[in-house]
């Protein structure tokens, strides 16, 4: 009788499910995403996929939280957004064009799988949690209402050059951005 198959230890294995589900959506979308379809990108088995993610709500999840970081990590990158002397509706909209030229699918994947919360409930809480951590980094410039307003019409200007391939006008935003910001909370 054959010893049993020692399980192999894979601490990266659910990361690269994740990693996976990202691409699946990318050439696939929302509706490509299986746990088959997964595991098949990830070169793991299939109950690999289930072990770490018993649904595909939690695999999404999963899968919008790191999508989120690359809109944060363009914010974080401009550090002179929480600067009080740089112009906020400048900063904003320099922002936006620098996340806008990157990479167009991974773009088109993040807001994806962003909108897929309105089928998904279970995603609505990361969704949000992504409107909220904006809401806070601008809210230490402006009031929270405002802040809350700049990332709605980020949102949308986003979406419009999304959906509708006009391509971003950084002065355009600057000046709606601007219109959105208390003339005491712009710049000192």
């Amino acid at each position: 009788m054959a010893a049993p198959r020692a399980r192999r230890y894979d601490p990266e294995r659910r990361q690269r499910i994740i990693d996976a589900a990202i691409r699946v959506v990318g050439k696939k979308g929302i509706a490509g995403l299986s746990h088959r379809s997964v595991a098949a990108e990830a070169d793991v088995p299939l109950g690999s996929t289930t072990y770490h993610f018993a649904t595909l709500d939690e695999l999404l999840v999963a899968a919008l939280r790191q999508a989120n970081e690359g809109f944060a990590k363009v914010v974080a990158a401009h550090a002179g957004l929480r600067d009080p002397r740089t112009d906020l509706a400048a900063g904003l909209a320099a922002v936006m064009g620098e996340w806008l030229a990157g990479e167009r699918t991974g773009v088109e994947l993040e807001y994806e799988l962003y909108l897929a919360a309105l089928r998904r409930p279970a995603l609505r809480p990361v969704a949000a949690e992504w409107c909220q951590g904006v809401t806070d980094l601008l809210s230490h410039r402006t009031d929270p209402v405002t802040a809350r307003a700049l990332v709605a019409l980020m949102d949308g200007i986003c979406l419009q050059v999304l959906l509708t391939d006009t391509p971003y006008d950084e002065s355009w935003a600057r000046e709606m951005l601007r219109r959105l910001i208390p003339p005491a909370e712009r710049a000192s």
